[in-house]
């Protein structure tokens, strides 16, 4: 087994001293901050790397002119812009000589921490080709070798399934009170990879998952030491590339679909004395035409509605057609008209006619005799004989009174 080799278990120390030297070095920032506070207290939020940090603060040392300072071969020419404003108009002080002492030699630690580290990834990553070539191949020795220290070598690093590999290494803040807000979740080091941050931010986390698939199963092939010469990891390699350039292509334009070829011959539409009924109704009047239409050369009239003006085109105006000189009014269709079913009809003829039980409004009491001529009919005297013929057969006396024989 590759595991009992003594140099692969070199190799896994040598990687777990790495992680400690980084630890190490961020105690070391943290106390050159606290010290050096005093004298710049803004340039711990203006460099955020740790040895980046030491190093302005080892150029910089107690001095109070900062412009004097050339810093472009530590950091970014914007950077050295802001901090250079910055230290111009900061409020700190000079630091004493005990202090200054103390900042420099955690500078001075922390250059050697530095050095040390990059020893011994040096180291593994020479001989890190012969134990994990495909791994490798795929990654980059340095962070494959910082995979297998975090994961405590190549066989545990195989059993495990890609979604814990892609958050090996993650991050954890010294001050558990700073917030997490603007911090990325779940990244690890293949998140700092070179190749990842390479790319935009936007597919990084993309990237990371489809890596840290890859690196799973590499790492199952190079502990039963197939492809040895790292082939199959040259190849993931290629396919990881291809797929990240198909991340970056632009998406694809919005086909404009062309409009369908006019047909010369006219459409068929569904005619017959239903469709002529419903054309005939909404059909537009000859006054409508008229007052659509404007004859060249002549003023024409306009009347005033809803606050608006409306022109009258050649209604009222002299021409020849139909309704020349005035305007006429709308003359009756019988096409258009509802018509009577033939049962409702004679209905209606039925109500009409005078022979029947019911009296028109125009009966008058009037009526005319042969011997009389005109017969005025007083309705108060009919009323007064039938009262008197009531009360002799039904009157006082009993319910009903024989008639006298005369």
């Amino acid at each position: 087994m590759v595991e009992d080799d003594p140099e692969y278990q070199l190799i896994v120390k040598a990687n777990t001293i790495t992680v400690a030297i980084d630890n190490e070095v961020l105690v070391v920032h943290k106390f050159i901050r606290d010290h050096y506070e005093p004298k710049f207290p803004e340039l711990e939020t203006l460099v955020a790397n740790p040895m980046d940090y030491a190093r302005t603060v080892k150029r910089i040392a107690n001095q109070e002119d900062i412009t004097k300072v050339d810093l472009h071969d530590i950091l970014p020419s914007a950077t050295v812009m802001v901090v250079v404003v910055t230290g111009t108009t900061t409020e700190g002080r000079d630091l004493t000589e005990a202090e200054w002492k103390a900042c420099e030699e955690a500078c001075d630690l922390a250059f050697e921490l530095e050095k040390a580290k990059a020893t011994i990834i040096e180291y593994v990553e020479s001989r890190l080709t012969f134990i994990a070539p495909n791994l490798s191949a795929i990654i980059g020795t340095t962070t494959a070798a910082k995979l297998m220290g975090q994961a405590g070598g190549l066989t545990a690093l195989s059993k495990m399934p890609a979604c814990n590999i892609q958050i090996l290494g993650k991050d954890k803040s010294l001050n558990s009170a700073l917030s997490s807000a603007s911090q990325v979740k779940n990244i690890g080091y293949i998140y700092y990879s070179p190749f990842v941050l390479t790319l935009p931010l936007d597919i990084r986390k993309k990237a990371q998952k489809m890596i840290a698939a890859k690196i799973a199963l590499a790492a199952r092939i190079d502990r039963v030491h197939s492809y040895p010469d790292g082939s199959w990891g040259r190849k993931i390699r290629e396919e990881i590339e291809k797929k990240v350039e198909k991340f970056l292509e632009p998406p694809p334009q919005k086909n404009i679909k062309a409009l369908p070829a006019p047909l010369e011959a006219p459409k068929k539409r569904r005619g017959g004395r239903r469709a002529r009924k419903e054309k005939e109704l909404y059909a537009i009047s000859e006054m409508q035409k008229l007052k659509n239409r404007m004859e060249f050369g002549v003023e024409e009239e306009e009347v005033m509605g809803y606050g608006e003006s409306q022109g009258l085109g050649m209604l009222g105006q002299n021409h020849s057609g139909p309704g020349a000189g005035r305007i006429r009014a709308a003359q009756q269709n019988n096409r258009n008209r509802g018509k009577v079913s033939n049962r409702k009809a004679a209905l209606l003829a039925q109500y009409g006619s005078s022979s029947g039980t019911a009296t028109a409004g125009t009966a008058s009491s009037i009526a005319f005799t042969p011997v009389q001529g005109i017969e005025l009919v007083d309705p108060n005297a009919a009323a007064a004989r039938v009262k008197a013929a009531n009360e002799k057969y039904f009157g006082s006396g009993g319910f009903f009174k024989a008639p006298e024989k005369k």
